[in-house]
């Protein structure tokens, strides 16, 4: 059978060619595994990238100019990210895992002023909420018109924060490791002057 002459060619022609091509591209990308494919509900049912937050938070320990915690969280908690961010003049120590319940949580440490936090973590359009106790430790709240929310203790020469889109529980759970955590040992040079 001879092909079609090119004048009773059509766009149905192109369509039909473009299906063929992107049929065999996923399927190439399928068996290659450079590929996902994210039919879950939340970031539990993807595959969550792993991160060392001991080691993570060990090496900001001895760079940073401020005590650094590494809070022990729930075993169900799977540690997915780490950072270091600039705040103003300063620099924070930034890790982050996924909850039990599927939600991100963010752990921010960092000697800049509980202002600045707030806006690095939740941005301008921010507002107070009010502020809790947790382990005889006032942490100011705050939520974003995103409805993410950031709550931030003052721990002396260190500022918590402490943000998520989750649940306040999962929060309170973090907030509470963070106190019953110790300083890091800093294997940092001393100033001298």
């Amino acid at each position: 059978m001879a092909d079609k002459p090119r004048i009773l060619q059509d766009g149905k022609d192109l369509i039909w060619s473009l299906i063929a091509l992107g049929v065999i591209i996923l399927v190439v990308a399928g068996i290659a595994g450079s590929c996902s494919w994210g039919f879950g509900s939340d970031a539990t049912d993807q595959k969550v990238p792993h991160f060392d937050v001991s080691a993570g938070l060990e090496a900001d320990a001895n760079t940073m100019p401020f005590p650094i915690r590494d809070p022990k969280v729930p075993d169900a908690w799977q540690p997915n990210s780490g950072s270091t961010q600039e705040i103003e003049k300063t620099i924070s120590s930034n890790v982050g895992w996924i909850t039990g319940g599927g939600a991100y949580i963010q752990l921010t440490q960092t000697d800049a002023v509980e202002e600045d936090v707030m806006r690095k973590l939740l941005g301008d359009d921010t507002s107070g909420t009010g502020t809790r106790d947790i382990g005889g430790q006032m942490w100011v709240t705050y939520e974003n018109l995103d409805h993410q929310k950031a709550w931030i203790a003052d721990l002396g020469g260190v500022r918590i924060g402490v943000k998520s889109r989750g649940k306040d529980e999962s929060m309170q759970t973090l907030a509470e490791a963070v106190l019953a955590a110790q300083p890091l040992k800093a294997d940092r040079p001393v100033p001298t002057g």
